[in-house]
């Protein structure tokens, strides 16, 4: 089974019964984020066995002492810090994971590659397309392995759908739409001003917060997006701010819409909101090429709706349900038999097994990884989105 089939090759020296050697931790943030990648880390030793390295769990920042001593204990950091700062010092820290917000993605990256660190940062890579250019001229200055946490690239079916592509199976790509529809933002939920909503820590809204996936599977599914035509909205221009002082002017987009024009001919649309109410995490694309059509839904996540052009019996000919569990379907062999169906915490499983494959076997994280690149890509389609939107015109990609 090839590397491309299964989504990862294991260390050699491990498969010949050698040492399997460490990478020591670094994680700023201990939030959302922290606690999905550090269950990650945790599961990648016994579950993607042989692993490529075995994560050792160092350190863990952030600016509240009580909560990151709390979330080191419950985690399992050796120690932790409430200064990055102090922390990129750490000499046992070899891997930085950022995943703070999204204003503290530039700095701290810059400063953890500039001394040696690789680096894994939480999308969106940078709250504007200039800072993310910093980042990746920082990364590849300092020569260290850089990955954006893009992890739906890792979905099993997702991957399936790459592989099919590249194999020919679809043929000429005519259509990308994609939708990612979440609904916490909504009146009913009385939500704060948080950082999410603020233009100077978020950069964006929903573009960045959900738009930047979509935007990054469109990229990895057809490729590079030509042009862009679209319109913004924030249905709530004011929101309470979190310690109840008074209200705060919301400055990001709550959702967008937006034409796009592939550089290979293809044409498509992309939108997102957090005021769809009933959709809870509603990542949704459906690709129409050649030879068929396929459909994808993150809430049904280990399934895809699939159409195939000449497919007989032509008198059962249409759309059918594909369970993609089967021991032959990228990274399947490590979990469980088929049908038994894993969940999104597994796609960081399958991301941070690839970064440290490419770290410890000096192999490209991309074109299956998301690199800093592909994030600076991604900032430059968000940038251009909110151009269009202000300008009401159609705006060609520059990089």
């Amino acid at each position: 089974m090839s590397e491309k089939e299964t989504g990862f090759t294991a260390m050699a020296g491990a498969r010949a019964g050698g040492e399997i050697p460490e990478i020591g931790v670094g994680m700023l943030g201990y939030a959302f984020m922290g606690k999905a990648h550090t269950n990650a880390f945790k599961k990648i030793p016994y579950m993607m066995y042989p692993p490529p390295a075995i994560p050792r769990l160092v350190a863990i920042c952030g600016r509240n002492e009580e909560a990151v001593a709390e979330a080191a204990r419950r985690y399992g950091y050796a120690r932790y810090y409430t200064d990055w700062h102090k922390m990129l010092e750490d000499e046992e820290v070899q891997l930085f994971d950022n995943g703070g917000p999204n204003d503290t993605h530039a700095e701290p990256s810059i400063l953890a590659a500039q001394a040696g660190k690789h680096v894994l940062c939480e999308k969106p890579l940078a709250r504007s397309a200039a800072e993310a250019k910093e980042m990746l001229d920082a990364v590849q200055k300092a020569g260290v392995k850089h990955m954006v946490a893009f992890n739906y690239r890792f979905v099993p079916a997702v991957r399936q759908i790459r592989n099919l592509i590249d194999s020919g199976a679809l043929g000429q790509i005519y259509h990308f739409r994609a939708v990612y529809l979440q609904e916490w933002i909504m009146p009913h939920y009385g939500t704060p001003k948080i950082w999410r909503l603020d233009k100077k820590v978020a950069g964006s809204g929903a573009l960045g917060d959900l738009g930047a996936h979509i935007i990054d599977l469109a990229h990895f599914l057809v490729g590079g997006i030509k042009s862009v035509a679209a319109m913004t909205r924030t249905f709530i221009e004011e929101r309470p701010l979190p310690d109840g002082s008074g209200v705060g002017k919301v400055d990001v987009d709550d959702a967008f819409v937006a034409a796009i024009e592939f550089e290979n001919g293809a044409i498509g649309t992309l939108e997102s909101t957090r005021f769809a109410a009933g959709r809870k995490n509603y990542n949704c694309f459906e690709i129409n090429a050649e030879k068929g059509s396929i459909r994808f839904n993150l809430e049904r996540m280990n399934e895809l709706e699939v159409f195939w052009v000449g497919e007989e019996p032509k008198e059962t000919q249409g759309f059918h349900d594909a369970l993609i569990t089967e021991s032959y379907h990228p990274w399947w062999e490590n979990w469980w038999p088929h049908g038994h169906i894993i969940g999104w915490e597994h796609t960081f499983v399958h991301e941070i097994t690839h970064f440290l494959d490419c770290i410890v076997n000096d192999k490209d994280v991309a074109p299956y990884g998301a690199t800093f690149e592909d994030g600076y890509r991604a900032a430059v389609i968000c940038d251009a989105i909110l151009e269009s939107a202000e300008a009401r015109k159609q705006v060609d990609i520059k990089y």
